[in-house]
C-alpha cells in the first residue's frame, strides 16, 4: 500500500530524479516561469517555495543550503538579492501552477510553473515602439 509516501518516481532512480529537480528548480529562479509537465510541476512547487523562503532569510548557512541544491552561482545571487526581498512580506503561495492541455507528441499533460507577481506581459515590437514614440513627439 501506498499510505503516506508523497514524492513522486518521475519513472527514475534517485540520481536522476534528483538531478532532474535540482535543474528545473534552477531553471525556475533563473527565469522566474516554466513550461513542463504537469507531474513534474507538481513536484518541483514545494522544492522551489523552500528556496523562495532561504531567500528571504539573507545568511550565510541559507546561502549554502540553497547552493546544495542551485547548479548556478548567479542564480544563487538572483534568489537572495532579488526574489527573496521581493517575497519578505509574502506568508508562503510564492508559485502558481497553470494547466496547459495534454502535448501534442505524446498526450502528457503540460503546465505552466510561474512566480506570483511575474505574470505574462506581452512584448511589444520594434514598430510598435517607433509607434508609440511618433504618437508621444506628435503630442508635444
Amino acid at each position: 500500500m501506498r499510505h503516506q509516501i508523497s514524492q513522486r518516481k518521475l519513472q527514475r532512480n534517485s540520481s536522476q530524479r534528483s538531478a532532474l529537480l535540482r535543474s528545473l528548480i534552477t531553471s525556475f529562479l533563473e527565469k522566474e516561469r516554466i513550461t513542463t509537465t504537469l507531474a513534474k510541476a507538481k513536484t518541483v512547487r514545494p522544492l522551489a517555495e523552500k528556496m523562495i523562503t532561504l531567500g528571504r532569510t539573507n545568511s550565510l548557512h541559507a546561502r549554502r543550503r540553497a547552493l546544495q541544491v542551485i547548479y548556478k552561482s548567479d542564480v544563487a545571487k538572483k534568489l537572495f538579492d532579488d526574489i527573496g526581498p521581493r517575497f519578505s512580506e509574502r506568508p508562503g503561495g510564492y508559485t502558481r501552477i497553470i494547466k496547459m492541455g495534454p502535448r501534442a507528441g505524446d498526450g502528457a499533460e503540460m503546465a505552466i510553473l510561474e512566480m506570483v507577481g511575474s505574470e505574462f506581459k506581452k512584448k511589444t515590437k520594434k514598430k510598435d515602439k517607433v509607434a508609440e514614440a511618433k504618437k508621444a513627439a506628435a503630442k508635444r
